[in-house]
């Protein structure tokens, strides 16, 4: 069926409005399986400044060094990072994403951080899976103290 508007044919317009819906519906979706399935290479994470400031350009600050339990860890929100303690003065640092299915990760617990989408579990020391359904281990991030403080570098 053809229409007009004032002698003009609007058919062709209609259809490729509605074309390019479709093509951006269906990249849409492809986008959102994309991410289904889990990669054996590790996910990199770049950080920056994530909301603090520093002049110095030392990362983004997670706290005091005295404040990390050793043989443990704490969660910083800032850095979207774990910043955890092995061994006394020892510092690591782990992205808080989860490698399983990317899920944003919050909870440590002794020696271990726990992803609360899937139940996955790593090793507050050194990153490994401790516990499936992940298989790939956490992304490692510079952790550096300056007088007393911890910074996230990325």
């Amino acid at each position: 069926m053809d229409e007009t508007i004032a002698g003009r044919d609007t058919s062709t317009s209609r259809r490729a409005v509605l074309g390019g819906a479709a093509v951006l519906g269906a990249g849409a979706v492809l986008a959102a399986c994309g991410g289904s399935s889990e990669s054996s290479t590790p996910p990199t994470k770049a950080m920056g400044n994530g909301g603090g400031s520093m002049s110095s350009g030392a990362g983004t600050p997670v706290g005091k060094a005295a404040d990390v339990p050793v043989g443990s860890g704490i969660y910083s929100d800032a850095a979207k990072a774990f910043v955890t303690q092995p061994t006394g003065g020892d510092f690591k640092g782990f992205d808080a994403i989860c490698t399983h299915k990317q899920c944003p990760m919050t909870r440590i617990e002794g020696d271990t951080i726990t992803c609360q989408c899937h139940g996955s579990q790593f090793s507050a020391i050194d990153g490994s899976v401790k516990h499936g359904p992940a298989t790939t281990p956490l992304t490692a991030v510079k952790v550096v103290e300056k007088n007393g403080n911890l910074f996230v570098q990325g």
